[in-house]
């Protein structure tokens, strides 16, 4: 994998980067969709392609439990599986460990923890979960880490600072293959100075990439943006940046700004499913009654396959009545708007107009209820 910045600011810390991998180029800023099990909820990969998304994320923990990943490695690949030609970040598992698992027992050699499907016992040490994914082929890999909850104390937060470190280290011994790229991990939870030595710690270990994670877990806006401000510039400059776990607009915008490259989040498509959409003037709750008779588009400023063949009154109506195709549209939208909105953002920055459009994207996200 290579990273290459293509346009940085000489006095804030957005840029745009091209990432590249075996599968192919990757224009940054970018967000990830979310493929949990092999797939971005209803839709199919033609369709993913067909938005511009050529990097999608999946999940380690569920792929392992189901269908597993020697059956995915004999199938030729979790891309040939899927039938993806895109690029896939596969997360090491760590976080659903945390935050699925009804039992868990986390020492420094691995996290033992019980399926939440059928109960069943497993056992993750950092070289089993590079095993899975190398099994998955996946192109950017994440290490094991302990991702611990919001709030939680200093020395539990150390702690699992200085665990994630051990298991990055053991994770970077295990061979991977050609194509594969290990990106470390922050942690640190909210407090300045762990994240400061965890960024130390695991930039030692000079890996392609690096992503900040235990941000996003139910801490407030401020303190996430705090967080960022301090750790980002102990990144090195010319390798990604990637914020674990985050894709709401606003927190997109604060992000770039912030020096991030790469998110991921499965908000628009869980919203989606829940009859939420992103629109330029806000988030609409397009099965609520008022659209029973709104004969007009989700979003009038989207070009996207639902908003230019369908209303919002029909739209509600097929969520309502638990049709298929209303959740397909509404997640389609959101799809869209984000590959729009991240689009957007690469082209203010390469016109030194980023501020601007984050100012006006703002005005009109926030100012009018919908």
């Amino acid at each position: 994998m290579r990273f290459e910045i293509i346009k940085a600011s000489d006095e804030a810390m957005w840029r745009v980067g091209r990432l590249h991998t075996s599968r192919g180029s990757i224009d940054t800023p970018i967000f990830m969709p979310v493929g949990t099990l092999g797939t971005v909820k209803a839709m199919a990969p033609e369709e993913l392609q067909e938005m511009n998304i050529n990097l999608i994320l999946a999940n380690t923990y569920h792929l392992y439990l189901r269908p597993g990943h020697d059956l995915i490695a004999e199938a030729g690949g979790l891309h040939k599986f899927m039938n993806w030609s895109g690029s896939i970040l596969t997360d090491s598992g760590g976080f659903q460990v945390f935050s699925l698992s009804s039992f868990r027992k986390v020492t420094n050699e691995g996290v033992r923890f019980r399926s939440h499907l059928d109960g069943s016992e497993h056992f993750f040490t950092p070289e089993k979960a590079i095993e899975v994914q190398r099994g998955l082929g996946s192109d950017i890999v994440m290490p094991l880490d302990e991702c611990v909850p919001y709030p939680t104390t200093f020395d539990y937060a150390l702690e699992a600072l200085e665990r994630t470190t051990l298991w990055a280290t053991r994770c970077k011994a295990v061979p991977l293959k050609d194509g594969q790229s290990l990106f470390g991990i922050v942690q640190g939870s909210t407090f300045p100075e762990l994240r400061e030595r965890s960024a130390s710690q695991i930039t030692q270990l000079d890996l392609p990439g690096y992503a900040i994670g235990g941000l996003s877990v139910g801490e407030p806006k401020e303190i996430m943006y705090e967080m960022l401000d301090h750790t980002v510039p102990l990144l090195p400059f010319n390798r990604p940046r990637y914020l674990m776990g985050v894709g709401s607009p606003d927190c997109l915008f604060e992000g770039v700004a912030r020096g991030i490259d790469m998110f991921d989040c499965v908000l628009p498509t869980r919203i989606a499913r829940n009859g939420t959409v992103f629109t330029s003037h806000g988030k609409l709750v397009v099965r609520n009654a008022k659209y029973s008779r709104d004969f007009g588009p989700m979003d009038e400023e989207c070009t996207c396959y639902a908003c230019r063949n369908y209303s919002r009154a029909y739209i509600r109506h097929l969520i309502n009545t638990n049709e298929i195709l209303g959740l397909r549209l509404t997640t389609i939208h959101n799809l869209h708007f984000l590959m729009a909105l991240m689009s957007n953002i690469r082209g203010a920055i390469m016109e030194d107009r980023f501020d601007e459009l984050k100012t006006e994207f703002f005005f009109k996200y926030y100012s009018k209820e919908i």
